[in-house]
């Protein structure tokens, strides 16, 4: 179905004032070529929700525990099957270790994720949890995805609400969007065997926000879905941000196929990244945030992609494992991307999870006291 100019024109107006795209606008966005009209626009909606002269970043570093997983991800290259003679499971010194770094470098968090375990307790996860907590209070715990979180409930024939209040009772902040992949049965079906379906997913998120919790929300996209699955992906997180308003932000990544069972299949590239990050910022009126994604697409495109909807660079990542098995692997220094966010008009500052400045402002920049304050509609 091709789409007249005026028509896009109409739906990038739309979305700029604030008004609710639907379905079918979205898939439209998404089937235009147009990608300057849809970046201009993506801008002009992330300048209305965060007007202040910032850019955001973090410090913060991805922890694998442990690479045994029980399901089988035909796009991942870094799980191993539970009898793998390469299967790890991190001592609590190498963990305490890798935060002592994390600390050192000003990171006031870690990204604590694992593959699916099939022995591990839930009481293992909460003595590493009060552990962790009990030397390092002061570092926030972005810990489990969704399927780990529903592989627990499994492991320990306990109510998932049951689980989520025991794991934050031992000390677990906020929880990262991982393993969302596509939400849509029949993508996730196609690509993966053993690991939580849409519906359980999104369950997770929703209980863990109405504990009182925050997560981030993530899209890996550029594999078998349809265009109009991703547009249904972004309609269900949507849906349950509207339910909640848990989601403090999202972030969506091209799927890298190198040393995975999907390797045939062409890497998106920076079009199509852009393209669908910048729709991503228009349909969802109701998440405040959105990160780059340089780790997968290098520093010039990450860097771009704050003009075209994202408010934030994403984090330092001190390490990250999982991308990396898949064959790409970038790596940039704090002092880049303090660069990044400058040479794009922007002042640098650090943030937190939960997307609260932690860094001292320059004296020099007066405006740098100022709260991040995005502005949704109602």
């Amino acid at each position: 179905m091709s789409t007249s100019c005026s028509e896009i024109s109409y739906l990038l107006d739309k979305a700029v004032a604030g008004e609710r795209l639907t379905p079918e606008e979205g898939l439209q966005l998404l089937q235009s070529h147009d990608l300057s009209a849809i970046g201009a626009a993506a801008d002009a909606v992330t300048r209305r929700l965060h007007p202040e002269p910032f850019r955001t970043y973090n410090i913060d570093r991805n922890i694998n525990y442990t690479n045994a997983c029980t399901a089988v991800c035909d796009f991942c290259a870094f799980y191993r099957p539970p009898d793998h003679p390469e299967v790890y499971v991190l001592p609590m010194d190498v963990l305490l270790q890798k935060i002592s770094e994390t600390v050192a470098l000003g990171g006031d968090q870690i990204l604590l994720q694992g593959g699916l375990h099939p022995k591990l307790p839930l009481e293992w996860y909460e003595n590493m949890l009060s552990t962790l907590r009990q030397h390092y209070p002061q570092v926030n715990i972005h810990g489990f995805s969704p399927p780990e979180i529903y592989h627990f409930t499994k492991i320990s024939r306990l109510p998932l609400r049951t689980v989520l209040e025991r794991l934050k009772a031992a000390g677990l902040g906020s929880l990262p969007g991982g393993g969302g992949e596509i939400l849509v049965d029949r993508v996730r079906r196609s690509i993966t065997r053993g690991k939580v379906l849409s519906d359980d997913w999104l369950d997770v998120m929703r209980v863990w926000h109405q504990l009182g919790g925050r997560s981030s929300a993530t899209m890996m996209f550029g594999h078998v879905e349809t265009l109009a699955e991703r547009i249904e992906h972004l309609e269900r997180l949507r849906q349950l941000q509207d339910e909640t308003g848990g989601f403090t932000a999202y972030i969506c990544w091209t799927f890298q196929p190198d040393h995975t069972d999907m390797s045939h299949i062409p890497p998106a590239g920076a079009f199509e990244y852009l393209r669908t990050q910048a729709v991503s910022r228009l349909y969802l009126d109701n998440i405040p945030n959105i990160q780059s994604s340089w780790v997968t697409q290098g520093e010039k495109v990450g860097q771009l992609a704050l003009l075209f909807g994202a408010n934030d660079m994403g984090s330092l990542m001190i390490e990250e494992n999982v991308v990396s098995q898949a064959g790409t692997v970038h790596h940039l220094t704090v002092e880049t991307i303090r660069r990044c966010i400058e040479n794009v008009g922007y002042v640098p500052r650090q943030r937190n999870v939960f997307y609260e400045y932690i860094d001292q402002p320059a004296e020099n920049h007066p405006e740098l006291r100022k709260p991040i304050l995005p502005v949704l509609q109602s």
